[in-house]
């Protein structure tokens, strides 16, 4: 039992880092329609930044906890500042344009941020330092639950909830649903659009940051290239729960990292019955786009998205 615990917590961890980047391409999308394909990259910034603001605490005395706090509060700001750059640059000169030449221009900004990376630090993984210590009371199940997961769990819920009380209770967040909803009628009655949309980019953005972050303190090694797979896979949540829905968003980032699970559960459960069926880890990646294509196939709409009425 301890076992299969073991793996749904994982994949809740796994999935929570999901979530957290998924929120940027769901906001994006759903206040422009467009897919913010250089968002990974925002996430992968935010690893790195992270350890450079930990490597350069780590001499000052500073607690370990103390640290992964500061270095996560710099590397929100930082990324959150790419982010706002990046639309102003890269995206509102395109909003008029046709639709695919802002998605090229993501790409585009994608591979400068990725190759910007490579040159600034190294193509080898670079080991990040373990910023959390272990808790005591958590000591008689640390097999199951380590204190690098609860922090990681409890941040990722804790932002999550804000962002959902920041769009549904605040003045912005009206003016932000109001925008996705209608951009003419927004404009119409005093809403700023560029402002919403430059507030979009800056949450989705931070949120990027806060889980490159807490996967580099997970992992304990990045690169300048997990910012791609974790891109794709955000992605895949946000579509898989529904894109353009926030709450979708957040449960498409938990069911894709426990689905994730599935080569491990399924070898283990052949095993128990007597098959010697060894299905390997590797294919977790397969795993989730086969997830992502039977949604689709049965819900084209994601999990909790709601199908568009085109008036005619």
């Amino acid at each position: 039992m301890d076992f299969y615990l073991e793996l749904i917590i994982a994949g809740l961890i796994r999935g929570a880092i999901y979530s957290l980047i998924a929120l940027g391409y769901t906001m994006v999308y759903g206040i422009i329609e467009l897919i913010n394909f250089a968002h990974g990259e925002i996430y992968m910034i935010g690893a790195f930044t992270g350890l450079i603001v930990a490597g350069v605490l780590g001499f000052s005395g500073f607690p370990t906890l103390g640290i992964l706090v500061i270095a996560g509060v710099v590397a929100t700001i930082y990324c959150a500042g790419y982010g706002v750059t990046m639309e102003k640059f890269a995206y509102k000169p395109l909003r008029k344009a046709p639709r695919l030449s802002p998605l090229i221009s993501a790409i585009g900004m994608s591979i400068f941020l990725q190759n910007y990376v490579l040159l600034a630090q190294t193509s080898d993984f670079m080991p990040f330092p373990p910023l959390i210590p272990d808790f005591e009371f958590l000591e008689p199940i640390s097999h199951i639950l380590a204190s690098t997961d609860l922090v990681i769990l409890v941040v990722s819920a804790t932002v999550m909830t804000g962002l959902t009380l920041f769009i549904r209770l605040t003045r912005l967040g009206k003016a932000m649903r109001a925008t996705a909803q209608n951009q003419k009628m927004a404009m119409l009655v005093g809403i700023d659009i560029d402002k919403v949309i430059s507030v979009t980019f800056l949450i989705g953005s931070a949120l990027a940051a806060i889980g490159g972050v807490l996967i580099g303190s997970f992992s304990g090694q990045i690169n300048f290239v997990i910012g791609f797979m974790a891109g794709i896979k955000a992605f895949t949540a946000a579509v898989l729960g529904g894109i353009g829905n926030i709450p979708g968003a957040m449960l498409g980032g938990l069911v894709l990292g426990v689905a994730e699970n599935l080569p491990i559960l399924l070898s283990s459960l052949f095993l128990e019955i007597g098959l010697n069926i060894d299905i390997p880890n590797d294919y977790k990646d397969a795993v989730a786009f086969c997830l992502l294509i039977v949604i689709l196939i049965l819900r084209p709409s994601g999990i909790l998205g709601h199908d568009k009425i085109q008036k005619v």
